[in-house]
């Protein structure tokens, strides 16, 4: 792979700092020892401006090229943030935290994007400035909704915004990137089912809300499968049903389910969300019982990339590796980026992880072989966009 050479003489070095992030996982918006880490490197590589405690626990840097004539100011965006899942890798850097893991390649992104910052501060070959996004709490807690209501883009005066995840099944150091929509949006959801306990052994005394739960389990099958068009991309997964007892004789008076549904376009999220509540209220009345579906506040919206954007990222791509970015689907998993990419046009990029297990896995690891090649990307977009003239 034809990197950059700073990175591959950095390339240790970038991979102890990711062994070190991987070693401590920090969840969401407790990410208090990689931030400060990464606000340390960032001022030892003599970065311009360094803002510590923006959303939270992210932190903002700013690097200004040796020109500053084209006013344009690029973000790139890193994730900082471990899942809460028990590590099964065996590794000699492991999860130090139990039940706490950088199961998503989070500890890369941020070892990437430092790297990218240290070449970036050295030569500082571009005209225009730019600034590094280290965000908190990706996993579900609101990261780029927390930094955005900071000011992020306002403050900083961004003006296009790029960032990358790590994507297993792709070949290792390749790119990906689609013009327009690349990831769905996501939303998690409950159902709360009521009925009427009592004791198993007498169940025409009860309204039985496990049967209830199940019937609506088995209906809501039929949301994506009848109401929305084949053509159009949709999930709904009903992951877990709790009651509020345990006891093996008693009929719970209470069945929550819990759940996640997806979609690219807003009139599918409207035709899924009204049959899902028809379905839900009517199959608990026909079993005399009742039913509410709740939405959490939480969502994210599809992650769709400015088609120029996206040009860019994928020229920035071929520079680096040499070849034409990888051909793929839109993906179903979500991304709080998208967040940011409704604020300012930009591009999020997959890199190929290789033949490595799933993303929240707890086997999986991130593939230290393409640490340089993601620094030489941010790298390379930056000095592409904002190029010197003599």
């Amino acid at each position: 792979m034809p990197v950059k050479n700073r990175f591959a003489e950095l390339s240790a070095e970038i991979t102890a700092w990711r062994r070190d992030f991987h070693s401590h996982p920090e969840l969401r918006f407790e990410e208090t020892r990689t931030a400060a880490l990464v606000a340390k490197r960032l001022r030892g590589f003599g970065c311009d401006e360094v803002v510590e405690g923006f959303g939270k626990t992210g932190v903002v840097a700013v690097i200004r090229g040796r020109g500053q004539g084209s006013g344009r100011t690029i973000g790139f965006r890193a994730d900082m943030d471990a899942l809460p899942i028990r590590e099964a890798t065996g590794l000699p850097y492991a999860s130090q935290n139990a039940g706490k893991m950088h199961a998503c390649g989070h500890d890369g992104h941020t070892s990437m994007l430092l790297g990218a910052a240290q070449y970036l501060a050295e030569t500082r070959n571009f005209d225009g400035t730019v600034v590094l996004c280290f965000q908190p709490a990706e996993e579900g807690g609101g990261g780029a909704k927390a930094m955005l209501a900071e000011g992020l883009m306002e403050r900083f005066a961004i003006d296009e915004i790029y960032g990358m995840h790590n994507w297993p099944g792709i070949e290792a150091g390749q790119f990906a990137v689609l013009e327009g929509p690349q990831m769905s949006a996501a939303e998690a959801f409950r159902i709360v089912v009521t009925g009427k306990g009592g004791h198993g052994a007498m169940p025409h005394l009860s309204v039985d809300t496990s049967l209830v739960a199940s019937h609506i389990v088995v209906a809501m099958q039929s949301v994506v499968a009848r109401s929305v068009n084949p053509l159009r991309s949709a999930v709904i997964s009903l992951c877990g049903l709790r009651s509020n007892t345990d006891i093996y004789n008693v009929i719970p008076d209470m069945v929550t389910i819990k759940g996640t549904l997806r979609y690219f376009d807003k009139d599918v999220r409207e035709v899924m969300g009204a049959r899902m509540s028809a379905i839900i209220q009517h199959t608990a009345e026909a079993y005399g019982g009742s039913a509410v579906l709740e939405f959490a506040n939480d969502g994210v919206p599809p992650t769709v990339n400015d088609v120029e954007a996206a040009r860019h990222a994928a020229a920035a791509a071929k520079a680096v590796t040499g070849r034409e970015t990888v051909e793929i689907d839109p993906v179903m998993p979500a991304e709080d980026f998208s967040e940011m990419l409704e604020a300012r046009p930009g591009a999020y990029v997959f890199i190929g992880n290789g033949d490595s297990a799933d993303l929240h896995n707890p086997n999986y690891n991130f593939n230290d072989d393409i640490l340089p090649v993601g620094c030489s990307f941010f790298a390379e977009l930056a000095e592409q966009r904002m190029p010197l003239t003599d």
